[in-house]
C-alpha cells in the first residue's frame, strides 16, 4: 500500500537528523529543542502516521510505520540520516534499523527500548484503551502527562504539560486506539541491537516510569557501539525536563557521526 508522505517541518543544511515524536505527541514536541541544532544539521521532524498533521492510515504497526517514515524520507532526498526515536518513535526507528538499516547513519533511543511490552504491560495497555473509549481523551490526557514528568519538575515543567495535553487531546481516537494495539503487539528487537552494526544512543531518565532504567540496563551493553547517557532527576520528557543537558547529549553524539561536520563548524564559529 502507498501512503500520503507523512507532514514535517525541516530546517537548516547539513547531514540529516530525523525526530520521530512518541504516542499521543506531533513534531512540535521537538520545536524548541531543535532549533540550535539546525546551525549545524538539516533538522527534520515528522508527525507519524494519524498525528499532528499526518493523514490517518489503516495500519499503525512499527513496521507499517518506519515505511511511510522511508517513504516521506524518499521524497525529502534523504539518503541517509541519523534518527531519534522518542518512546513510541523509537520503537519505530527500531523498526527502520530492522527493515532498512541502509537509510541510518544511526539511531537514537531517547526514552525508549528494544524490548517487547511485558505480560503487565500488554494487560496495561488493553486497560487503557478501554478506558479512553469509556471516558474520553479529554479526561485521559489529564491522566497521562504529568506522570511522564519526574515529580520535581512538574511545576517548573506546567507550560510544557499544557502543551503536551493540547497536542494530545488533538489526537484522534482511531489514532489513540491503532498505537495502543500496535504498541502492545510489537516484536522484540533486541536481537537487531546485538546485530547492527550501526551506532546506538540511549538517552535514559533516571525517573522514568515509561521506560525503566532496569530496562535500559539490559540492551544498551548489547550493540558493537553504543553509548549511553543518564540524566539524574528526569523522567520521560528530557527534552522538556532538562533541555540544555539532553541537547548536548545528543549533540556529542551526533558529532561523533559527523565528525567533519562538527569541525567545519567550530571553524566557522570560532573568534
Amino acid at each position: 500500500m502507498t501512503n500520503t508522505p507523512l507532514a514535517y517541518t525541516e530546517a537548516g543544511s547539513g547531514p540529516a537528523l530525523v525526530f520521530l515524536h512518541g504516542f499521543c505527541e506531533s513534531k512540535d514536541v521537538w520545536t524548541d529543542f531543535t532549533k540550535p541544532l539546525v546551525h549545524q544539521f538539516r533538522v527534520i521532524a515528522l508527525d507519524l502516521p494519524g498525528h499532528g498533521e499526518s493523514p490517518q492510515t489503516d495500519d499503525f504497526s512499527m513496521d507499517s510505520q518506519a515505511r511511510q517514515v522511508r517513504e516521506t524520507l524518499q521524497t525529502l532526498q534523504v539518503e541517509k540520516c541519523l534518527v531519534v526515536g522518542h518512546s513510541m518513535g523509537g520503537y519505530v526507528a527500531m523498526a527502520l534499523a530492522d527493515l532498512f538499516p541502509d537509510l541510518l547513519y544511526g539511531l537514537c533511543l531517547f526514552h525508549s527500548s528494544a524490548l517487547p511490552d511485558s505480560e503487565e504491560k500488554k494487560e496495561n495497555r488493553n486497560k487503557t484503551a478501554a478506558f479512553v473509549q469509556k471516558h474520553g481523551i479529554e479526561k485521559f490526557m489529564d491522566t497521562l502527562v504529568s506522570p511522564l514528568f519526574a515529580e520535581s519538575n512538574r511545576a517548573s515543567c506546567e507550560a510544557a504539560i499544557q502543551k503536551m495535553q493540547t497536542i494530545g487531546k488533538a489526537t484522534p481516537l482511531e489514532t489513540i486506539l491503532g498505537c495502543l494495539q500496535a504498541m502492545r503487539d510489537r516484536p522484540d528487537r533486541t536481537e537487531v541491537l546485538k546485530n547492527t552494526t550501526l551506532p546506538v544512543f540511549f538517552l535514559v531518565g533516571k525517573e522514568d516510569p515509561a521506560v525503566p532504567l532496569e530496562a535500559i540496563l539490559q540492551q544498551c551493553h548489547l550493540p558493537e557501539n553504543s553509548m549511553t547517557y543518564f540524566l539524574g532527576h528526569v523522567g520521560h520528557m528530557g527534552m522538556f525536563e532538562n533541555t540544555a543537558l539532553t541537547r548536548q547529549a545528543l549533540l556529542k553524539f551526533a558529532e561523533t557521526l559527523y565528525p567533519a561536520n562538527a569541525q567545519k563548524y567550530k571553524a566557522a564559529n570560532s573568534f
